[in-house]
């Protein structure tokens, strides 16, 4: 049943055998392989890779998931921290404003009691003055006297 085939390639020529009945059998062999190997082998491998691709398109799906919610969280922390800056700006300038109107009562009671005490001691510097010229008036002949009497070195009377 076979028969060789003669082919001519160039110079020389090739003898090329097709004999069916192996090529059958091969054939044979291979779908029975086919056969065998496909259930025990092929599905499983090909399940194991589709569950592999599964599992990481899951976890591809899950980590943009945690990126959108951690951008959220970030989001919120930052509003927060947004509002608690405002607060304590707030409060700050509210504390410094009550200081300085603190210190500006403080400094207004301080200059009203440097003011009295400036003009009471005027007050009495002008009743000392006004003392001293009276007790010099009465006491200005015998002062007078006491200083002829020292330039001309004689008792005046």
């Amino acid at each position: 049943m076979s028969s060789p085939v003669l082919l001519a390639a160039g110079a020389g020529g090739v003898e090329v055998d097709f004999a069916l009945g192996p090529i059958l059998v091969q054939i044979g062999l291979f779908v029975a392989l086919w056969l065998v190997l496909k259930p025990t082998l092929f599905d499983p491998m090909l399940k194991l890779f589709e569950e592999r691709e599964k599992r990481i398109e899951g976890a591809i799906t899950d980590v943009r998931n945690m990126d959108l919610a951690s951008a959220g969280a970030l989001a919120k922390y930052e509003a927060a921290m947004g509002k608690a800056r405002a607060a304590a700006n707030a409060e700050r300038e509210t504390l410094r404003a009550e200081g300085i109107k603190a210190e500006n009562e403080i400094l207004g009671k301080v200059r009203a009691s440097t003011t009295k005490a400036i003009e009471e001691g005027r007050g009495r510097m002008g009743e000392e003055v006004a003392t001293a010229r009276a007790k010099l008036k009465t006491d200005v002949g015998q002062l007078a006297r006491e200083l002829a009497g020292r330039v001309l070195g004689r008792e005046v009377h």
